[in-house]
């Protein structure tokens, strides 16, 4: 269960929200480590439907400083993704390990794709 991971993630921010297919997007991820974090691995699946579309993994130290200290901190993700990327609703599971592989933590993010042209000016 999430309450026995070392890392609890109080919020997610998306700019934009939602995604624009083709144009950069953001992820901001809040939270806060029961301990120190020295390094570790971002992994990043996407599905579409159930179907997974999308995986891609970083050195959790590219997406903030590290050591990562016990309490607060923030990972940011900033991406584009291609402009034939199907707009409709994805979700999104992002694990953090530590150097050993152990899951920190585990999320899932349900976002929402859009093309360009489905968005009105105001």
């Amino acid at each position: 269960p999430e309450d026995n991971y070392q890392v609890k993630v109080e919020n997610v921010g998306i700019i934009p929200n939602p995604i624009v297919s083709g144009k950069p997007a953001t992820f901001n991820v809040s939270a806060t480590s029961e301990d120190q974090i020295p390094a570790g691995k971002l992994s990043i699946e996407v599905f579409f439907y159930g179907i997974r579309v999308h995986t891609e993994s970083h050195d959790l130290c590219s997406k903030t400083t590290c050591p990562i200290k016990q309490g607060s901190f923030i990972l940011t993700n900033s991406q584009s993704l291609p402009g034939f990327t199907p707009s409709g609703d994805y979700r999104l599971r992002m694990k953090m390990m530590d150097a050993d592989n152990k899951v920190l933590t585990c999320i899932y993010i349900n976002l929402r794709i859009v093309h360009d042209s489905m968005i009105s000016e105001v």
